[in-house]
């Protein structure tokens, strides 16, 4: 999915774990995932990875179609600008991809000059 999420589409989400420090981290990738639990750490079955996931609160419900939520999960790929610093991305980024610091429960997260760009000025992490 892209990252052009909405915040409907994250009503449920009680907080983000990250799994990584994001000060080295120009963009994440994000994705809205099925999994089988809404609190504990979900599976990963890209390549690359998981960098991070949200956290949903207890009002969510699974989909009564297959039983499983529907959670954000934040990755990086191996082509990504963090390990090819001169590959493909070294400007501009993949469509679904946001700042970190811009994420917050409920708040997609957006693009700025630095996840865009790899530009270093700073950006604040989001509450």
């Amino acid at each position: 999915m892209s990252s052009l999420l909405t915040e409907g589409d994250l009503i449920h989400e009680a907080g983000v774990v990250w799994l990584e420090d994001l000060q080295g981290l120009d963009y994440v990738r994000q994705s809205l995932d099925k999994t089988k639990r809404r609190a504990t750490k979900p599976p990963y079955a890209r390549d690359g990875r998981m960098v991070g996931y949200a956290l949903l609160d207890e009002t969510a419900s699974p989909a009564p179609d297959s039983g499983l939520y529907r959670r954000r999960v934040f990755f990086l790929l191996p082509h990504d600008r963090d390990s090819l610093p001169d590959g493909l991305y070294r400007e501009g980024a993949p469509g679904e991809a946001v700042d970190p610091r811009t994420i917050a429960p409920k708040r997609p997260g957006t693009k700025t000059p630095r996840s865009q760009n790899g530009c270093t000025g700073t950006v604040p992490l989001a509450p």
